[in-house]
C-alpha cells in the first residue's frame, strides 16, 4: 500500500483526488493547499481524508509518493530540497501532463455524444494516441496519433478484436474488470517508450460498455528525465569533490548571495553554512572589500588578494573566478588560501636568521676531518676546554685550522646559542683596533658616530670572542686587553665608566710567543693570562695519515661547488702528496686539489698525477746525531738550555724515525708536552 500525500488542491489536485481516492493500492494521508477554501480541500473532508495548509509537518511522515499540484516551481523546488530521500516526487509538470490527458479524454467522450465527425476530427488532430474499444473488445477508434506511435493502419485495426492486433494491450482487461488503468508506463514494439491511461467506458446505468486507451510518447520526456539524473549525479559528484577539498572554497550567486562552502571553510573562518548560505558575500569579511562582488560587477577573474575572513580574522589569500553558463554570469566561485601559518613560518625563517647572523660559529668538532694521534690529542683537549669557561689559546701554523677549532670550541660550549665574534688583530690598523674591540663615546673623535658605539667585547657579552693573530697586538693593546681578561670589563675609547662584559676569550697565534717574550714582543703577563688552555694544533707534516680523509672530504666538498663527480685519487697521486711538505699546511692542499679538480675533463673521475699542479718534492732529513748543529754564542742561560733542549728532542726523533708516540717515551714526557715543546721550541720538523 502506497502512502500519497497531495500538494494542491485547485482545479487538478481535485480531479486527482477523485481519480486516485478509489485506487486500493493507494492511500492518501493529507491533502494540502495554502488556501483554506480550495476546492479540494472540502472534497478530502467528505472523503475523511486529513487536510491542512502547510506541506512541511507533512514531509516528516512515512509517505512514498508526494504529488505535487500546484504548478508553482518555487513550491516543488523547496519540496524537492526538504523532502525524505526515499520519498518520490511527481512534479506539477507531470500532474498538468494526466490532467491534460484526463481533460482530453473527457472532452472527447462528450464529443462523441455530439457529432461523430466532429469527434473523429478532434481526435485525430490530439498529440496523444487514442484508441477505444466497445463491450466485446473490438476496436472502434484508432486516431491518427495512434497511428504514429503504434505504426499501423487505422483502417487495419477498425473493426477487429484489440486483444488480436495491438501487442500488448490490456483494453479487454479493462472490460473485464471496469478498473482504469492510469500512468502506466510502456515500451511498444518499436522501442517507443509511452505513458498511457487505460479507462472503462460506462452509459448512464453505470455499466461498462467499452475503453479508451489514451497514451503519448515519452521518449524524449525520458531521455531528458536521464540527463536530468546524470546532472544529479554529476552534481552530486562536485559537491563532493568540493568538499572533500582542503582548499576553503565560497560560492555566491549571480546577486551576491552565499549558495555554498565546503568543511574546509568552516575550518579556516569558524563560520558555518547557516552563517553563508543566502547571505551577502560580504557577510565573512572582518578586512577588505569582498572579490565576489567585484567579479559579478566585472565579470573578470581575480587573483592573489589579501585579507582577513571571519571572527578570527584569518589572513588569506583569495581567488575568485566567475561562472558563466552559455554566456550568462550565474554567480562566482572562491577559492581561499590561508597564509596564517605561512606567515608563521616566515616570521619563525626570519628569527632563525637573526640567530644565524648572530651566531656565526659555523663548524663544529665533525668538521674537523683527523684520526692521526697529534689530531686527536688536539681535538680531545680543545672538546675538554669547551666545556670550561676557560680562555683558550691556540697555537700553530698558518693555514693548520685554528678557526676551525674556535667554531668548534663555541658550538660544543653553553654559549653556543649566543654571538660568536671573530676579530683578526692583523688585519685591522692599530688606531682603529681600539675602538672596534671596546667601542667609543659620542665626541671621542672626529668623525665618531652620534651617541657612541659599542665595542666588539660589548656586542660578544654573553658570547665568544675570537681574536686570531693575537701575536700582533701592539704593546698598549696588550695592555688594554689584559684589563679585560683581570677585570672581565671594558672602558670605551673616550669614556670614564667602566662597562662588565661576560664573554669567552679564545686566542689564535702562529707566532712563537716564547720568543717575543724574550724579544720584548709581547707582554708575559698576558701571556700567562691567555695560557690558561693551550692547544696545538700541528702542521700537516705532522699528521700524514690524515691527508687522506682530508683529501676525500674535499673531493666531496668541491664535487658541490664545481659540479663534478670525482670519486678517488690515484695511487700515485697520493704518495706524491705524501711526499710533500705542505708549508701551508690544508689550505694549500685545499688550494692543489681545487686546482686540480678545476683542471680535469668533465668526464674524468680520478685525480692522476699529471692533474696536480707543481709541488717541490721535501729534501733533507729531521737531523740527528750525524748532523752538525753550530753553537750559538752570546746567548743566555735560559736560550741556550731551550736550544740544547731543542737539539736532544730532534736527536729523538730521528732516533725513533719520527715516530712521536716513541720519542716521547724516550724522553719521558707525554705526547702532549712533546707536542706543546716542538711549537715552543720552534723546531721545523721534516719527515722523510
Amino acid at each position: 500500500m502506497h502512502k500519497l500525500l497531495i500538494v494542491g488542491a485547485g482545479r487538478g489536485g481535485t480531479a486527482l483526488l477523485r481519480l486516485l481516492s478509489n485506487m486500493e493500492e493507494m492511500t492518501i494521508i493529507a491533502v494540502v493547499d495554502e488556501r483554506s477554501d480550495a476546492p479540494g480541500l472540502e472534497l478530502a473532508r467528505s472523503l475523511g481524508i486529513e487536510v491542512g495548509t502547510d506541506f512541511r509537518p507533512y514531509l516528516s511522515r512515512d509517505v512514498d509518493v508526494i504529488l505535487e499540484a500546484t504548478g508553482n516551481q518555487a513550491a516543488y523546488e523547496e519540496i524537492l530540497r526538504l523532502k525524505q530521500e526515499k520519498t518520490a516526487l511527481i512534479p506539477g509538470t507531470f500532474t498538468g501532463i494526466i490532467m491534460k490527458l484526463i481533460s482530453e479524454r473527457e472532452a472527447l467522450i462528450a464529443a462523441l455524444t455530439q457529432n461523430q465527425r466532429e469527434r473523429e476530427t478532434m481526435l485525430n488532430s490530439t498529440h496523444d494516441a487514442i484508441i477505444a474499444v466497445n463491450r466485446q473488445g473490438v476496436i472502434t477508434l484508432f486516431n491518427k496519433a495512434a497511428e504514429r506511435l503504434m505504426g499501423l493502419e487505422a483502417a487495419d485495426v477498425l473493426g477487429t478484436v484489440a486483444a488480436e492486433k495491438i501487442p500488448n494491450t490490456r483494453l479487454h482487461i479493462v472490460l473485464e474488470t471496469g478498473q482504469p488503468e492510469l500512468n502506466q508506463e510502456q515500451v511498444l514494439p518499436n522501442q517507443t517508450r509511452i505513458i498511457t491511461n487505460r479507462v472503462p467506458v460506462r452509459n448512464e446505468q453505470g455499466e461498462v460498455v467499452g475503453a479508451v486507451a489514451i497514451f503519448r510518447d515519452i521518449t524524449e520526456i525520458m531521455a531528458l528525465a536521464e540527463e536530468v539524473t546524470d546532472l544529479k549525479e554529476l552534481k552530486s559528484m562536485l559537491q563532493a569533490i568540493i568538499h572533500s577539498s582542503d582548499e576553503a572554497i565560497s560560492v555566491v550567486d549571480a546577486k551576491g548571495n552565499g549558495l555554498l562552502i565546503n568543511p574546509a571553510y568552516t575550518r579556516l573562518t569558524g563560520l558555518q553554512p547557516d552563517d553563508i548560505i543566502g547571505k551577502p558575500a560580504t557577510v565573512d569579511i572582518s578586512e577588505g572589500d569582498s572579490m565576489h562582488m567585484r567579479v559579478l560587477k566585472t565579470k573578470k577573474p581575480v587573483r592573489g588578494v589579501h585579507m582577513k575572513l571571519g571572527p578570527k580574522r584569518k589572513d588569506v589569500v583569495v581567488n575568485v573566478a566567475p561562472v558563466m553558463v552559455d554566456g550568462e554570469l550565474k554567480g562566482s566561485v572562491g577559492v581561499i588560501h590561508d597564509v596564517s601559518e605561512i606567515k608563521r613560518l616566515t616570521e619563525e625563517l626570519e628569527r632563525a636568521h637573526q640567530i644565524i647572523r648572530t651566531l656565526e660559529a659555523k663548524y663544529t668538532f665533525a668538521d674537523i676531518i683527523g684520526f692521526s694521534e697529534p689530531m686527536r690529542a688536539a681535538i680531545e683537549q680543545a672538546q675538554k676546554a669547551a666545556l670550561t669557561r676557560a680562555t683558550v689559546l691556540l697555537r700553530g701554523e698558518s693555514g693548520t685550522g685554528k678557526e676551525l677549532f674556535a667554531h668548534a670550541i663555541h658550538n660544543a660550549s653553553e654559549r653556543k646559542y649566543k654571538q660568536f665574534i671573530r676579530v683578526n688583530c692583523a688585519a685591522i690598523s692599530e688606531h682603529l683596533l681600539e675602538s672596534e674591540l671596546f667601542g667609543y663615546e659620542e665626541g671621542a673623535f672626529t668623525g665618531a658616530r652620534r651617541g657612541g658605539k659599542r665595542g666588539l667585547f660589548e656586542e660578544a657579552s654573553g658570547g665568544t670572542i675570537f681574536l686570531d693573530e693575537i701575536g700582533e697586538l701592539s704593546m698598549s693593546m696588550q695592555v688594554k686587553l689584559l684589563r679585560v681578561l683581570q677585570e672581565r670589563e671594558v672602558v670605551r675609547v673616550g669614556g670614564t665608566k667602566a662597562i662588565d662584559v661576560d664573554v669567552r676569550v679564545i686566542a689564535a697565534t702562529h707566532v712563537n710567543l716564547e720568543s717575543a717574550i724574550q724579544a720584548g714582543r709581547f707582554r708575559e703577563d698576558l701571556y700567562y693570562r691567555l695560557l690558561v688552555v693551550p692547544i696545538y694544533i700541528p702542521p700537516l707534516r705532522q699528521r700524514l695519515e690524515d691527508i687522506q680523509p682530508l683529501a676525500l672530504h674535499l673531493l666531496r666538498k668541491y664535487n658541490q661547488e664545481y659540479g663534478r663527480s670525482v670519486e678517488e685519487i690515484a695511487p700515485e697521486t697520493l704518495r706524491i702528496l705524501l711526499s710533500y711538505h705542505w708549508p701551508g699546511n690544508v689550505r694549500e692542499l685545499e688550494n692543489v686539489l681545487g686546482r686540480a679538480m678545476i683542471h680535469m675533463r668533465i668526464s674524468e673521475r680520478i685525480i692522476l698525477p699529471e692533474h696536480l699542479p707543481p709541488l717541490e718534492r721535501k729534501s733533507g732529513n729531521l737531523g740527528g746525531p750525524g748532523q752538525p748543529f753550530a753553537a750559538s754564542t752570546g746567548k743566555t742561560l735560559k736560550e741556550a738550555v731551550e736550544e740544547a733542549e731543542r737539539q736532544h728532542i730532534i736527536r729523538e726523533l730521528a732516533a725513533a724515525q719520527g715516530n712521536r708516540t716513541l720519542a716521547a717515551k724516550r724522553l719521558g714526557i707525554s705526547i702532549r708536552s712533546l707536542y706543546y715543546k716542538l711549537e715552543k721550541l720552534g723546531i721545523a720538523e721534516e719527515q722523510s
